[in-house]
């Protein structure tokens, strides 16, 4: 990856949960690029040694094994970053996952998969990180259109996804005293490994796409800006929102 600094995060370091694919791959390439020292995790050491060679800037990358879901996995994760680093000034809450079924098809299991995920890895990602968090700095969680929307088999997902924002809301009001920002940014139909139109086909995509106003699907790159505005100074009056990346599927949807 070549860099082409413009500056905006020189000199900061930014953590990004599942950071070796998609959204997560796409923020960390940016904010690398724009002067930040990033760590990225996975849980997959083979993607976690593409993303390495894929961002390239050995001596700013850092990219660390960890299950979000998993507590004593964050624990080593912020002593290396402390260790690393010393400090944080942005957090991308990013890692998640999905399971998509009617209400009455979910499993116990399907139900602690979604939630340890989704929600309980993304509360304590940023618990755990704040004794790292230099005053000033920014948290951004990867939330989701679909909380927004009432959709047919998205009901565990599209509630951990609202719980989250909530959590970006009232941790808004929680770390004022630290200047810490926090606001979520909510995807649409973005092409990642979850939802991706060359697996869903052409007829599923076709559907799909016309339910937005761009009558397309997203790049990961598209989310990763809007992240990296949040993150940034250009956003030092944006806190507890959540900032919709969608193509006007919502919009679309509720007209």
């Amino acid at each position: 990856m070549g860099t082409d600094e413009r500056g905006r995060f020189t000199g900061k370091v930014a953590l990004i949960t599942g950071g070796t694919s998609g959204i997560g791959l796409a923020t960390a390439e940016l904010l690398v690029r724009e002067g930040a020292r990033v760590v990225v995790t996975g849980r997959s050491e083979e993607r976690l040694a593409a993303a390495r060679r894929h961002l390239g800037s050995v001596d700013r990358v850092l990219a660390i094994r960890a299950d979000s879901a998993v507590l004593s996995d964050l624990d080593a994760l912020m002593a290396q970053v402390r260790t690393q680093f010393r400090g944080v000034d942005v957090l991308f809450a990013n890692a998640g996952t999905g399971v998509f079924k009617r209400t009455e098809e979910f499993t116990e299991e399907d139900f602690d998969c979604v939630v340890d995920v989704n929600f309980k890895g993304v509360f304590f990602t940023i618990q755990k990180a704040l004794p790292l968090f230099r005053n000033g700095g920014s948290i951004v969680i990867n939330c989701s259109a679909s909380m927004h929307r009432g959709k047919p088999e998205t009901s565990l997902y599209s509630a951990t996804k609202a719980a989250v924002h909530n959590l970006a809301r009232t941790l808004a009001a929680d770390l004022a005293e630290r200047q810490i920002r926090v606001n979520s940014v909510s995807p649409g139909y973005i092409n990642t490994d979850m939802l991706n139109e060359a697996t869903l086909g052409p007829a599923i995509s076709a559907v799909l796409r016309s339910e937005t106003v761009a009558r397309r699907f997203g790049r990961a790159e598209e989310v990763a800006e809007a992240v990296a505005f949040l993150a940034s100074p250009g956003a030092s009056y944006v806190n507890g929102q959540d900032l919709l990346v969608d193509g006007g599927l919502v919009r679309s949807v509720s007209n």
